[in-house]
């Protein structure tokens, strides 16, 4: 045995290098320099101090070889130790949302409107705040913090292309109605949503809590009660640039919040018209024209979870996603939603996004009921305002989340180890403010669009 103990060691060395010396490459590709730093410190220190280590005298590489094989144990006992199984507890909401209390339908009331009088006679209590917000510069104004006039016309652009798609959410439907098994029907729709760019796709049967009750934004009548005859939800991600997150809440986190609210509403009104064709009731919910709450929808799709932040959080890419929803009469068969405890438990011992946070609006406690449901609640008022000041929509906390890094192997590990060990989950927050920091910088913008 002793005459293997080197090579054993030399081994263990290798694994320890190569494996840290990878992420360091990982690292360098992502333009993390406190990753890449760290990544090939360890790396090298580890590998030279286990590899010196073949040349110790026999005792001590005994010594050595045997701690070795206990934090290996030690390691594998932590990852399978009950640690951090908690409860979900309830959290469906036991009432319907109003979107006039939305902070982008209050932001749009015009002082003096027959809808302003309306809705502050209503909510009294919301109209100084309301007033403070819209004293601010405002989004994407020459006169905010972050005013950059070449990308803010980009996200202009951007949702110009929105608004022109809000009147084609729904439409006549064909008198040809084609029909296949609910099954074969939504493993088609599926498809077709994919085939048009969804990244994930989600069906779930429509409930109450996830409509709105009252029109607050986009096409009817405001204040008008939602009426949506639907039984079904089709929802769906699409994936928003690492690279332009990362810069939030610089203006790069507006133009790819823009590019990818278009996406998703290409998406949605191509599949509700399709569903149409089919000879079924179909309509797409896009930014500016929701008539559903996407994150509840997709979150009982069997997408994720609603993480500290309020966003949905996907398995894969965090809440770094945009949503797109269809709703339909057509016969589906739903998803299963499997409740992710492990994502409560990351966002309740990691809380990077509310250090993070500029506005401080995101809470640092634990979960607690609200209408009916336990859930986190972020200071939506100070956001938004802080949004208003900037310009931009920030996304400071979707930039810090471990969740949001690319989708690679290597942090595909991590979140593979997430989601199946407390101890893990516990030891990854810790690595993650060593790699990253608790309070990373954000990025600088892509070479092409550092303009003045």
């Amino acid at each position: 045995m002793h005459k293997l103990l080197p090579l054993i060691l030399i081994v263990a060395g290798l694994i320890w290098g190569l494996s840290f010396s990878y992420f360091g490459f990982v690292s360098v590709r992502e333009r993390e320099k406190r990753a890449t730093w760290a990544a090939f410190s360890l790396a090298c220190v580890g590998l030279i101090a286990i590899i010196a280590s073949a040349w110790l005298p026999v005792p001590e590489q005994y010594i050595l070889y045997d701690l070795l094989v206990l934090v290996g144990i030690l390691s594998l006992w932590l990852f399978f130790l009950p640690i951090g199984r908690i409860s979900m507890g309830d959290d469906i909401p036991k009432k319907r949302f109003d979107e006039r209390d939305i902070m982008f339908a209050r932001w749009r009331l015009r002082t003096g409107s027959p809808e302003y009088e309306a809705y502050y006679a209503m909510h009294p209590e919301n109209e100084a705040s309301d007033e403070r917000t819209r004293a601010k510069p405002g989004l994407y104004a020459p006169a905010a913090r972050f005013a950059n006039m070449y990308l803010f016309a980009s996200t202009r652009a951007s949702f110009d292309l929105i608004a022109a798609l809000r009147e084609a959410v729904d439409g006549p439907v064909s008198l040809d109605r084609y029909e296949l098994p609910p099954h074969e029907m939504t493993a088609y729709l599926k498809a077709l949503a994919g085939y048009y760019g969804a990244l994930q796709v989600g069906v779930t049967a429509l409930q109450p809590y996830h409509v709105y009750s009252h029109v607050g934004r986009g096409s009817g009548i405001y204040g008008e009660a939602v009426k949506l005859a639907h039984g079904f939800a089709l929802v769906f991600t699409v994936e928003m640039a690492s690279e332009m997150v990362a810069a939030g809440p610089k203006p790069p986190i507006s133009m790819e919040s823009a590019r990818q609210y278009v996406e998703s509403a290409r998406i949605a009104v191509q599949l509700a018209s399709a569903i149409r064709h089919l000879g079924y009731q179909a309509r797409a919910h896009i930014d500016g024209n929701y008539r559903v709450i996407a994150p509840l929808v997709a979150r009982d799709a069997g997408l994720g979870e609603i993480g500290r932040m309020g966003l949905l959080m996907t398995p894969r890419l965090g809440p770094r996603v945009r949503l797109g929803v269809v709703t339909t009469n057509a016969g589906l068969v739903p998803d299963e939603r499997k409740p992710a405890p492990s994502v409560i438990d990351f966002c309740t011992q990691c809380k990077k996004c509310a250090q993070n946070c500029p506005s401080k609006s995101i809470p640092f406690d634990e979960r607690r009921e609200i209408d009916g449901a336990l859930r986190w609640r972020v200071n939506s008022d100070t956001c938004f305002r802080y949004w208003n000041i900037v310009g931009t929509d920030c996304g400071r906390c979707m930039a810090v989340c471990p969740y949001s890094h690319p989708d690679t192997l290597a942090h595909n590990l991590v979140r593979w180890g997430i989601a199946r060990s407390g101890a893990f989950r516990r030891a990854a927050v810790l690595l993650d403010d060593l790699f990253y920091g608790k309070k990373p910088a954000p990025h600088k913008a892509p070479e092409w669009a550092r303009l003045p």
